[in-house]
């Protein structure tokens, strides 16, 4: 059999926070499968609450910053280490961000099990 020359695995390096939008947000994917979706968000200033009614699980952890958020009449607050699982179809309001919040999100099949820790 042949010798194949070895590929490097995909890596890449995350954003600063300090790239962040002024308002608005930045998405950027960083690895898509069958199954799920990693994005790094740079969030900027709200000029609006967002609401979010999504068909996906999606489990988020703020890498540096702040951000306010309503899901289901409870109030979140979320720094840096953070973390919120969100299943499919619960609805949620991103009600505020500190400018330069860095997220981690990962989008997953609908249906995946609520930790108990």
């Amino acid at each position: 059999m042949p010798a194949r020359d070895p590929v490097p695995p995909p890596f890449g390096r995350l954003a600063e926070p300090q790239a962040a939008p002024a308002t608005g947000e930045t998405v950027t994917v960083l690895v898509e499968t069958a199954g799920a979706r990693v994005e790094h968000i740079l969030s900027g200033q709200l000029a609006l609450p967002l609401d979010y009614d999504q068909d996906h699980d999606e489990w988020v952890l703020v890498l540096a910053g702040r951000a306010r958020l309503a899901v289901e009449g409870t109030e979140a607050v979320l720094g840096p280490g953070d973390w919120l699982l969100l299943p499919a179809h619960r609805p949620h309001r991103l009600l505020a961000v500190e400018p330069g919040t860095a997220w981690l999100a990962v989008h997953l099949p609908p249906g995946g099990e609520e930790p108990t820790a």
